[in-house]
C-alpha cells in the first residue's frame, strides 16, 4: 500500500520563511523515512493557513532535493489557471523529477478563491472538464487547436512533453455523490477523505465509483487513496491528548468553510451542505477520533488502518501529520517517524 505525506498547513503564528522551512523539512523526512510520496495542497489568499499557493514551484523544489520519493499535487485546482500553462508546468516538474511526479486534480470547495480571481464558481465543473481534456491532449506534444466554452486557441504545441509515458498518473478528488461516477467514467484514480463523509457514506460512494468503472469498461482496477489525519503517540493517552486541540480546531474551521459555501452555485444542494454542517458542528472529540482520524500507538494504528484498508479496499493512505497545525513540530515529526518505522512495514 502507498504511504504518502500530505503537506498543506502552516503552524499558526509562524513566519512565512519558517513555514517554507517546515514544508521542506517534512519532504526531507518523507525521503529519509521511506515514505512513498509527498502530496502538496493548494491554498490561495489565506496566509494564516498555508504558504503553498504555487504548487508546481514547491513540487520542483522538493524534486530537486530528493532522489526517491514521489512528488504530487493534492490537488491542482484546474479551473483557476489556463490549462496549457498547467500542462507545461506539470510536464516540466515530471522532467525535472525524472518521472517521480503524480498529478492530483480537482476543482476545490473554496469558492472565495474563485471570487478573488474573478472566475464564477458556478462554472467550476464545466471549466474543470474542459481543462482536463485540453491538458491530456497537450501532453501528446503535437499541434492542436481547441474551441470550447472557456478556451480557444489555434495550433498550440506544448513543450516539454512529460517524462512519463503517456503522462504523469492522474488522480482526482471527489466528495459529492455525483462526482464519484464521473471520476470513474473519465478513467481516473481517486482521492477521498473523511472531512465531510463518514465511513459508511464513503463506502457507498466508493461502491458507485467502482460500479461505474466496470460499467464504463475501464481497464484494470480502480485505485483509491484515502487522505486522513494520522497521529502516533508513545502511549494511547499521549496520542489522544497531544492532537486534541489541533484536530478540534481543524474541524471547527472546516465547519466554518462549509457554512461559507451555503447558497453558492456549484457547491451542491443546500440541504446536503446544511446536513453536513450540522453534523460537523455537533461532532464531539470522541466522535472525531472514532470516525474521521486515526490516532493511537503504533499497534493501534496498524489495526485501524488495516480495518480501513479492508472496509474501503484502499490502495494508499495519505497522512495529514498535523491537521490544524497546532501540534508542536517536534511531536508531529516524532509521530511521523513512528508511523514510518512501526506502522508502514506492516503494509509493505
Amino acid at each position: 500500500m502507498h504511504f504518502g505525506l500530505f503537506i498543506e498547513e502552516a503552524r499558526p503564528g509562524q513566519t512565512q520563511a519558517l513555514a517554507f522551512r517546515d514544508v521542506l523539512e517534512l519532504a526531507d523526512a518523507a525521503e529519509t523515512f521511506g515514505l512513498d510520496g509527498v502530496w502538496l495542497g493548494e491554498i490561495h489568499f489565506n496566509p494564516g493557513r498555508s504558504v503553498i499557493s504555487a504548487q508546481m514551484v514547491m513540487a520542483s523544489a522538493i524534486a530537486s532535493r530528493t532522489r526517491r520519493v514521489r512528488v504530487g499535487t493534492a490537488v491542482q485546482v484546474l479551473p483557476l489557471s489556463h490549462p496549457l500553462r498547467i500542462a507545461e508546468e506539470a510536464a516540466t516538474v515530471d522532467q525535472l523529477s525524472e518521472g517521480r511526479f503524480d498529478m492530483g486534480i480537482g476543482r476545490s470547495g473554496a469558492a472565495r478563491t474563485y471570487d478573488v480571481l474573478g472566475i464564477p464558481y458556478g462554472e467550476s465543473q464545466a471549466r474543470f472538464r474542459e481543462s482536463l481534456d485540453i491538458i491530456r491532449e497537450a501532453w501528446k506534444g503535437k499541434p492542436f487547436s481547441h474551441k470550447g466554452d472557456f478556451y480557444q486557441f489555434e495550433n498550440a504545441v506544448v513543450t516539454p512533453r512529460p517524462f512519463q509515458d503517456p503522462h504523469p498518473p492522474l488522480r482526482m478528488a471527489a466528495n459529492s455523490p455525483e462526482t464519484f461516477p464521473q471520476v470513474a467514467k473519465a478513467g481516473l484514480a481517486l482521492f477521498v477523505g473523511l472531512r465531510d463523509l463518514d465511513i459508511p457514506e464513503l463506502q457507498a460512494q466508493l461502491g458507485s465509483y467502482r460500479d461505474a468503472w466496470r460499467e464504463s469498461g475501464q481497464p484494470g482496477r480502480a485505485s483509491v487513496y484515502l487522505r486522513l489525519p494520522v497521529y502516533a503517540g508513545e502511549t494511547e493517552r499521549s496520542a489522544m491528548e497531544d492532537a486534541r486541540e489541533s484536530i478540534t480546531y481543524f474541524f471547527k474551521r472546516h465547519a466554518e468553510l462549509t457554512q461559507a459555501g451555503l447558497g453558492r452555485a456549484g457547491a451542491g444542494p443546500d440541504d446536503r451542505r446544511s446536513a453536513r454542517l450540522e453534523r460537523l458542528q455537533r461532532m464531539t472529540y470522541d466522535e472525531i477520533c472514532r470516525t474521521r482520524v486515526v490516532f493511537g500507538t503504533a499497534p493501534a494504528l496498524v489495526d485501524r488502518l488495516r480495518a480501513l484498508q479492508g472496509e474501503l479496499a484502499l490502495d494508499g493512505i495519505i497522512i495529514e501529520p498535523n491537521a490544524g497545525g497546532l501540534v508542536p513540530a517536534a511531536l508531529a515529526m516524532r509521530s511521523l517517524r513512528i508511523v514510518a518505522e512501526q506502522v508502514m512495514p506492516a503494509f509493505k
